[in-house]
């Protein structure tokens, strides 16, 4: 039977947890009567695709091993990160090429932060998971 390290169980869950966004995407009673989730936001088949992409890569990366878990917390991280905070920013990202084929978000601050602060964390723990915890794990040194 195969084992699996504990980074390895972590990209397991974020394939679970953006499998997840994209099924609650499509569940009723989630969006108002605008079509927003939660009343705050609208995923388009764009949004769902990228969510499924980085499920499957969580899922595929964690199966392989633990360098391509590595990998793919560094790289997915740091994208997945500075989306969140340019959204954040100007109230649109980039991974959806929002900024290229939209204006930008007129949404008052609190709003962009409750839409954006998911991406951030989501991003954030994968580039500490990635870039520092994965160190030990892969016997690099701490310096």
């Amino acid at each position: 039977m195969k084992t699996f390290h504990w980074l390895q169980k972590i990209a397991f869950f974020y394939a679970a947890m953006f499998v997840g966004i994209v099924a609650l995407n499509a569940m009723p009673g989630i969006h108002d009567h605008q079509g927003l989730m939660f009343g705050l936001f609208r995923l388009d088949f764009i949004d769902d695709a990228l969510h499924l992409a980085s499920g499957v890569w969580a899922l595929s990366a964690a199966w392989h091993s633990l360098r391509a878990t590595v990998f793919y917390f560094k790289w997915f991280g740091a994208a997945y990160l500075l989306d969140g905070l340019m959204g954040l920013a100007i109230g649109k990202g980039y991974l959806d090429f929002g900024i290229f084929t939209s204006e930008p978000a007129v949404a008052e601050f609190g709003t962009r932060l409750a839409v954006n602060v998911p991406h951030i964390t989501i991003g954030g723990t994968a580039v500490i998971l990635g870039f520092f915890l994965s160190r030990k794990a892969l016997g690099q040194s701490q310096t």
